[in-house]
């Protein structure tokens, strides 16, 4: 297959996590030698990073959603390696332009990053050496996504992996072999912490801007990072430290197929959504084409962000339709009563202009996945070997 294919896959890569649906282990995916065509699968290939995206826009009900892709610093060398030569030039240029994140070893920054933001990782890496410095992983169900060869490998699908609990000595078997990986930890030392940093409410110290400003409490957007300093993103200035930051989650509003705006939102809030609403409330004035913001009420959607999930609840004078994830049936979604709104569900507020979930997940919804982990095992073996198999956490819906 001609890299021309490869050229569409950039529109879906992120050059923040901010703009991410899922962080993506780009070495292990490029080098999982399972797919391709048969008789056609060099050792490394690009061609493999674009059928996780197609699956993922299949797993998220959205053809536009994104990546941040963290490479190791080898992978762009062996050009050998690759079918065509063309790729590793390719892969240089996306990390030139920011659109790939490169570290000598990527396992610690995708490891930190998944931690503190809550965004799903694609990869069958095990990552039995960074245990004991990411207690989280031992025993997790819902953080990580694998990819599964299918139609022959031609296509792959995502699928929530049960990462088990490995013991001391496994870990320090593996932590043996990969003793360099081991010392990436270290990596960034002298620089602030990204964990300190994503955990932190922020705000720019230009007078009048409001993108950070935790008082409005409707979309309080995260730092843009560069280098581990949090930036403004307007003013591409330092923000200031503005205390410890709650949970979050995140919305993203699509016109006619394209993604044209997220919104963070703090878990507790409580927002409504519309052509204008309140001065509390998210806008859609200058975001979506006249034509159809006419078709939308002042206040049209109420998103709750709580410690059981996203809730929605219709507001708007003609009516709010939701689609489930894996359904193919439209329903009014309710006025009296909130209902809640997983990854994959799809809101319509007037043709053409529709509101879905990132796959972002935040500290409350990881809890209650625990808590149901945790039920099963009480109900015995099977019960907990049968749910790890069949029952996702809300959002986390099998395609």
């Amino acid at each position: 297959m001609s890299t021309e294919a490869l050229e569409g896959i950039e529109p879906h890569l992120a050059a923040g996590h901010q703009e991410a649906d899922a962080l993506v282990d780009l070495s292990n995916v490029v080098r999982d030698t399972r797919v391709g065509e048969r008789g056609a699968r060099p050792p490394r290939s690009l061609h493999r990073l674009r059928l996780v995206i197609e699956a993922l826009a299949r797993h998220t009900s959205d053809s536009a959603a994104t990546v941040y892709a963290i490479a190791d610093g080898s992978l762009a060398l062996a050009r050998h390696e690759y079918a065509d030569p063309a790729e590793p030039r390719l892969l240089r240029r996306w990390i030139e332009r920011g659109l790939v994140d490169e570290a000598p070893d990527a396992d610690g920054p995708l490891l930190e990053l998944a931690e503190v933001t809550g965004l799903p990782v694609i990869s069958n890496d095990d990552f039995a050496d960074f245990r004991t410095a990411h207690p989280w992983i031992q025993g997790d169900t819902t953080r990580f996504l694998g990819v599964v060869p299918i139609l022959g490998g031609t296509a792959v699908a995502l699928r929530p992996r049960a990462m088990g609990v490995r013991t001391p000595a496994q870990i320090s078997r593996k932590l043996e072999e990969s003793d360099l990986k081991a010392h990436g930890l270290l990596q960034g030392r002298g620089r602030k912490p990204m964990t300190a940093v994503l955990k932190r409410y922020w705000s720019c110290p230009h007078r009048g801007c409001q993108l950070y400003d935790r008082s409005r409490g409707s979309a309080v957007r995260l730092p843009l990072l560069r280098g581990g300093t949090p930036l403004c993103e307007l003013h591409r200035v330092p923000l200031v430290d503005d205390g410890p930051r709650t949970g979050i989650a995140q919305l993203k509003l699509h016109v006619r197929g394209e993604c044209v705006r997220r919104f963070t939102l703090d878990v507790g809030t409580r927002v409504a959504l519309g052509r204008a609403p309140t001065p509390e409330g998210i806008g859609l004035h200058g975001v979506v084409p006249e034509p159809l913001l006419r078709r939308i009420s002042r206040s049209h959607l109420e998103v709750t962000a709580s410690d059981s999930g996203l809730l929605l609840r219709d507001l708007g004078r003609g009516g709010t339709r939701l689609l489930r994830h894996g359904t193919a049936r439209w329903r009014p979604l309710n006025a009296d009563e909130p209902t809640h709104f997983n990854l994959g569900d799809v809101a319509e507020l007037t043709p053409g202009v529709t509101v879905t979930r990132s796959a972002r997940r935040y500290p409350p919804e990881i809890a209650a996945a625990w808590r149901r982990s945790a039920a099963r095992e009480a109900r015995g073996p099977r019960a907990a070997a049968l749910g790890a198999e069949t029952e996702l956490p809300p959002g986390e819906a099998a395609e």
